[in-house]
């Protein structure tokens, strides 16, 4: 490259071309106006005039050719130099775009392994809950299974109920498929204290009637399914009277047990003249939870009873307390009084071990003189104070 008046040119290009074919032109010219120099002296001299200012314009070109040349070669060692500043540059750039590059797939696949590995957990924990799932739906048709049969359904509603008195009850307070005095086995008899007396829990469930009601469609099976629960539930409340409330023997009332709240429910929200009929019959009719209130009321007239009939015991127990009461008052009186005498003793051993010091010192400082007084009464009870 080659830089003239500002411009930069290659050496191709091609004005610097013609820039040297003016040159040799001009040198050409020359040469013949030196041939004709010879011909006439007179001419000559405007001519050398001519020839000098040609010449000094050649000597220009040729310094300019030369700085042309220099700064030529300053260039390309300038471009030397950026090219290769350039091409470390690039390297390092290279360098640090293949180490980010190289870090960036290192956290990405980090990153991955890390999603995969929570993503194997997380399909190992549906694999579980599609295990429970199927578990719980076997259940449930299991379920299903039992409460289609009445004797299963009965068994269902006994084992709840055997449950919730275990838990509200001690063990003897009740007894389970207990046999009445008529024959009839109760499914659990509360012994409960007289009055009210022994108090019968039967189970029934009385599903199909419900069933029918919840899949009526029209007015009418509407109508037929609440005339079976009707029918139903009445059947199951004459019978629990008939069987289970026995004068003398039972308490003049007995218990119902629903095992389903959603039964319950229905029966007082609409049924309630069937609640009023068991009202009548003295038959109470409980859910699950209501029957678990029940039984804490019981348990609490259990234990006032029990508390009744330990009430001698109770007060023969505070009698011999009182008496043990009053011995431990006459001991720490006793005590008292030997604090007292062992204080006062302790008082007048200080009295003599602080006359015994105080003649210690006076013999240990030779002072007969001052003992000498001590020594005078002939009293032998002032010699034994003093002597003490």
């Amino acid at each position: 490259m080659i830089t003239l008046f500002g411009q930069t040119y290659a050496w191709n290009d091609p004005e610097v071309l013609l820039l040297g074919g003016v040159a040799l032109a001009l040198l050409g010219l020359l040469l013949l106006i030196l041939r004709s120099v010879s011909r006439s002296a007179t001419a000559a001299e405007p001519l050398m005039r001519e020839i000098g200012w040609l010449s000094s314009r050649l000597q220009q070109i040729g310094d300019g050719q030369q700085q042309l040349a220099g700064g030529l070669h300053h260039v390309s060692e300038a471009q030397a130099v950026s090219q290769t500043a350039m091409l470390q540059v690039m390297e390092q750039r290279l360098a640090e775009v293949q180490r980010n590059m190289t870090e960036a797939l290192h956290g990405t696949s980090t990153r991955t392994a890390r999603s995969l590995g929570e993503l194997q957990t997380r399909l190992e924990t549906i694999d579980k809950a599609q295990a429970n799932i199927e578990k719980l739906s076997g259940n449930v048709l299991s379920l299903q299974d039992i409460l289609s049969n009445k004797q299963t359904r009965g068994a269902f509603g006994e084992i709840q109920l055997h449950d919730i008195v275990q838990k509200a009850l001690p063990k003897d307070a009740y007894a389970m498929q207990a046999t009445l005095s008529n024959g009839k086995r109760a499914d659990c008899l509360i012994h409960l204290p007289n009055p009210p007396g022994p108090i019968v829990i039967d189970a029934k469930f009385p599903l199909e009637a419900y069933e029918a009601i919840r899949r009526a469609d029209t007015p009418r099976g509407a109508t037929e399914a609440a005339q079976a629960m009707r029918t139903a539930v009445r059947t199951h409340i004459r019978a629990i009277a008939e069987k289970y409330i026995l004068e003398g023997e039972t308490a003049d009332g007995a218990l119902m047990f629903l095992p389903s709240e959603a039964v319950y429910a229905e029966l007082h929200a609409n049924f309630p003249d069937l609640v009023r009929e068991g009202f009548a019959a003295k038959v109470w009719i409980v859910s699950p939870t209501t029957c678990m209130a029940t039984l804490n009321t019981m348990r609490a007239v259990l234990k006032d009873a029990r508390m009744r009939e330990q009430a001698g015991a109770i007060r023969k127990e505070l009698s011999l307390l009182y008496s043990d009461v009053e011995r431990l008052g006459m001991r720490v009186e006793n005590l008292d009084r030997h604090f007292g005498q062992a204080v006062k003793d302790i008082e007048e051993i200080k009295i003599s071990s602080d006359k015994a010091g105080k003649r210690a010192r006076r013999l240990d400082n030779f002072d007969f003189e001052e003992l000498a007084p001590d020594l005078a009464p002939t009293d032998p009870a002032k010699v034994i104070g003093a002597a003490e």
